[in-house]
């Protein structure tokens, strides 16, 4: 599988596919708990890893036996959350995807069923959760194979230094060159971020 991603990158992107060599591809694979996911990804928006494990670590203190589902999640009182180093609108948002779930507007039994753009539609349609968060999940927690993500920084700053371009790529950019790379640009977007650290 792995070794199809790259001949096809070779035949379509030999930039992508000199990245390759450097940066071997790893296997997709799905999270166990995709709440559990989304809600990680929540806590950990716009902050540094480290702070993000900090709060992460604290707030698995309050679920009994560390098994974060949206029941468990509402027991816990805004102040809680609060407490462990959320800010407001985060702890409001960690309630609205529990609440989603219970509700049955997301439901993480039959993702499958949907495509990545009626997935993301619907991601986005709770308070807290935007497109690029929506897009990180389908390619970290889902494994989903086929994701790009313009509004990211980092693969903004990737394609500009690969394809040595003299300003940021615009989005008209991006998706002329990531198009390229269908179906497979999660792979392609992992690589790159993996460049960044290149020396």
């Amino acid at each position: 599988m792995l070794s199809d991603i790259v001949a096809y990158f070779i035949s379509v992107d030999p930039i992508l596919f000199e990245l390759t060599k450097m940066y071997p591809l790893v296997t997709l694979r799905p999270s166990e708990n995709p709440f559990f996911s989304l809600v990680e990804s929540i806590i950990s928006q716009q902050l540094s890893v480290k702070a993000g494990d900090t709060i992460m670590s604290r707030f698995l203190t309050l679920i009994p036996d560390k098994n974060v589902t949206p029941e468990a999640v509402l027991l816990l009182p805004r102040e809680k959350l609060r407490e462990v180093g959320m800010s407001w609108n985060k702890a409001d948002y960690v309630h609205n995807i529990a609440r989603a779930v219970i509700n049955r507007d997301i439901d993480f039994d039959h993702l499958e069923t949907l495509t990545d753009e009626e997935l993301i539609e619907k991601l986005t349609q709770i308070k807290g959760i935007g497109r690029w968060t929506a897009e990180m999940f389908l390619m970290f927690s889902l494994g989903r194979q086929d994701v790009f993500s313009v509004g990211d920084v980092g693969l903004q700053r990737a394609i500009q230094k690969a394809y040595t371009l003299k300003k940021k790529p615009t989005s008209k950019q991006l998706i002329k060159i990531s198009n390229t790379w269908k179906p497979y640009r999660t792979y392609a977007c992992k690589i790159l971020w993996n460049s960044l650290d290149q020396k």
